[in-house]
């Protein structure tokens, strides 16, 4: 072999371990997570919680929390962004100086998120989204209920059953900029299509908040005071147009709807039984889903892992509220 020939097949050889090497050390493959899991090791698990002042996000923290507890290792930390985003930006960025082996996060708006997700997942962290998404595709899983359905099966209720012979609705919407608030208002109008004697009259943000929910239920009921039925994306939004309602002396003439389905005291499933809310529909946390799927991922290794996992829904009305009570696991 002369010179140039030795030459040329170094080189070649040398081209062929650089395509080799970036393929391997690709940030996002689980070949290179693969080297930290395993049974009989400690885990570190950041869970990133949007609003820890929400109730759905009280239960979705304590089903975390509880699960982890049954898997040898697991370790959970929950920060609290408080309805901020560079907040809960701000707390993944720490959770990446911890050295986390998972994130967990439920965001408060899609788009500001978005970024610090990906940073974590091409650093080689395992990154389940919960409930809430991030755009793009750089996460390891979602978990999460389908908010268009979820949305749609309470316009299709208000339709049919609800409001058959037609009627002006007022909806108080969740956070603006979070993606099961466009969803759900999605949803709703294609599920009221089938009776076009419905009207939504106003449609408002009440930030998902008890309060807020309130103060704009006050003031739209004052701007049509003719309306029929109250549809909010979440049930505490639902409770306070109640008691906007209420306090107009107008609360039982007026409809209720929620959605969460919580089965905890104060959760929508005892509005529902005890004739504050017409209906509510289950949104699942996805919390114990998301430690299972940690687990399969830190424990078993797993390479192969659902991208997205839909969690079922329900509609609970007096008829059946204390069957789905007891279903769900209240106390």
């Amino acid at each position: 072999m002369d010179k140039r020939t030795t030459l040329l097949a170094l080189l070649v050889t040398g081209a062929l371990a650089i395509t080799t090497g970036c393929s391997v050390e690709k940030p996002s493959d689980y070949a290179g997570r693969a080297r930290a899991c395993g049974a009989g090791k400690d885990f570190l698990i950041g869970m990133s919680q949007a609003n820890n002042a929400e109730p759905y996000r009280q239960v979705m923290n304590n089903d975390v929390q509880t699960a982890a507890k049954s898997v040898p290792g697991f370790r959970v930390v929950v920060s609290d962004a408080a309805q901020d985003n560079s907040k809960q930006v701000a707390d993944v960025e720490n959770f990446l100086t911890q050295k986390i082996n998972l994130l967990i996060i439920s965001p408060n708006e899609a788009k500001p998120l978005t970024a610090v997700v990906k940073k974590a997942y091409d650093q080689g962290v395992p990154v389940i989204v919960l409930d809430r998404k991030v755009e793009g595709e750089a996460y390891t899983a979602f978990i999460g209920g389908d908010n268009v359905a979820i949305g749609k099966a309470a316009g299709e209720f208000y339709a049919t059953t609800l409001l058959p012979d037609g009627g002006k609705v007022i909806e108080i919407a969740g956070l603006p900029g979070s993606t099961p608030a466009a969803e759900r208002a999605q949803g709703f109008r294609d599920g009221i299509a089938a009776n076009p004697k419905i009207q939504i009259v106003a449609s408002q943000p009440g930030d998902w908040l008890r309060e807020k929910g309130q103060s704009v239920a006050d003031a739209l009921i004052k701007a049509h005071p003719d309306v029929s039925a109250i549809y909010a994306h979440n049930d505490p939004m639902a409770e306070g147009a109640y008691l906007a309602a209420k306090s107009a002396g107008k609360a039982q003439r007026i409809k209720f709807t929620g959605i969460d389905a919580l089965p905890v005291p104060s959760g929508g499933i005892k509005a529902v039984e005890q004739g504050r809310l017409a209906a509510t529909f289950q949104y699942a946390t996805g919390g114990r889903e998301a430690v299972e799927l940690a687990r399969k991922i830190l424990v078993d290794c797993a390479e192969d892992v659902p991208r997205t996992t839909t969690l079922g829904t329900m509609r609970i009305t007096r008829e059946n509220a204390a069957e789905a009570y007891a279903k769900l696991g209240g106390l």
